[in-house]
């Protein structure tokens, strides 16, 4: 498929500074460019590039001067960064607009199926489903008994939803995600031996949440376990049962949070984070990589360390952290020489 300068220029209410005609098929890095590709510059240390690109269009800021000769065609618009992202979302549309319901697959006769919807090969659909319309599952998934999928929801290959849960509209479900899951509850008896406690509650995902490849959550003990509007969640995060995460919260991979915990809003987790259950973390809070939460936290906080504490603190302590072994041994020379003395 391939698209004019004048086309991009249009979707993106570009200037041409060049070729209004030049096409292109593909997209490229701009130290990588071909004939035939698309790139943008935003990072001002990746300028030299442009004068050697093999690229046939790139996307600059509006304040992009040209100091010397250059080859590509630019289009010049006010955040190259961002209208490269439209872009790639125009042209993941494109890519993926696949419609219809391939065979074979398993839809129960009492599901509900919107308009203009595609289900992939070897998918199962239970009985009551509801799946709203331009809505994308592609094969091998399992939706099951009295699942809701919201309208331009997206879910991808072997994706799996466990009853009664509910994914609302416009999500991008990513492979091997599983929704609803049994939360991880057993009771020991007295003589230590483990029974298990049945979870009933279900999943809720609300509207425009992203859920990155082989994430987990776990449907609710009672109740439900509730991601919230906007929510961003990185690859293989394990989420427990009625654990709560707030608007526009955004996770990095690895994560893991225990059940009950409430997550506030606008919050940032870096990767390999570990948080216990049935605290309470506040909105716009900011947790480092790798960091162990122990107990809730305030509105605001930045916090790293395990267990966490202030981010300032903390690298202030590592100075000292990282030099201990020396100041054990100076330590040690001091008492000599006081028993010396």
């Amino acid at each position: 498929m391939k698209f004019t300068a004048n086309q991009i220029a249009n979707l993106l209410n570009g200037e041409i500074v060049g070729d209004d005609n030049a096409e292109v098929f593909t997209l490229s890095k701009i130290e990588e460019g071909k004939e035939g590709s698309l790139t943008f510059l935003s990072n001002p240390k990746y300028t030299p590039f442009i004068y050697s690109t093999d690229a046939t269009i790139t996307i600059v800021n509006n304040d992009f001067v040209a100091e010397k000769e250059i080859n590509t065609t630019l289009i010049k618009v006010e955040n190259a960064y961002a209208a490269f992202s439209t872009l790639l979302e125009h042209y993941n549309n494109i890519k993926n607009n696949k419609t219809g319901i391939e065979s074979p697959v398993s839809i129960a006769e009492s599901a509900s199926i919107g308009d203009n919807v595609y289900v992939g090969a070897f998918t199962s659909i239970g009985e009551n489903v509801r799946i709203g319309k331009n809505v994308k599952i592609y094969p091998n998934c399992y939706i099951g008994d009295n699942v809701t999928v919201g309208d331009y929801t997206t879910i991808f290959a072997g994706a799996k939803i466990y009853s009664d849960c509910s994914i609302g509209s416009h999500c991008n479900i990513d492979a091997s995600v599983i929704l609803g899951a049994d939360g991880f509850g057993f009771s020991p008896d007295e003589n230590g031996v483990y029974s298990k406690v049945p979870q009933i509650g279900n999943v809720i995902i609300e509207d425009y949440v992203d859920i990155g490849a082989a994430t987990t959550i776990d449907r609710a003990t009672l109740g439900s376990t509730i991601i919230k509007k906007g929510v961003k969640l990185d690859n293989q995060i394990q989420i427990a049962h009625n654990v709560v995460i707030g608007e526009h919260t955004v996770i990095a991979a690895q994560t893991g949070i225990a059940g009950s915990t409430k997550i506030g809003k606008h919050c940032q987790i870096g990767g390999q984070v570990g948080i216990v259950g049935h605290i309470t973390i506040g909105d716009h809070v900011k947790i480092q990589a790798q960091s162990g939460i122990s107990k809730s936290i305030s509105d605001n906080e930045v916090l790293q360390g395990t267990p966490a504490f202030g981010y300032g603190d903390y690298y202030k302590s590592y100075v000292h952290f990282k030099n201990l072994p020396q100041l054990a041994k100076d330590i040690e020379e001091l008492k000599k020489m006081k028993n010396d003395n």
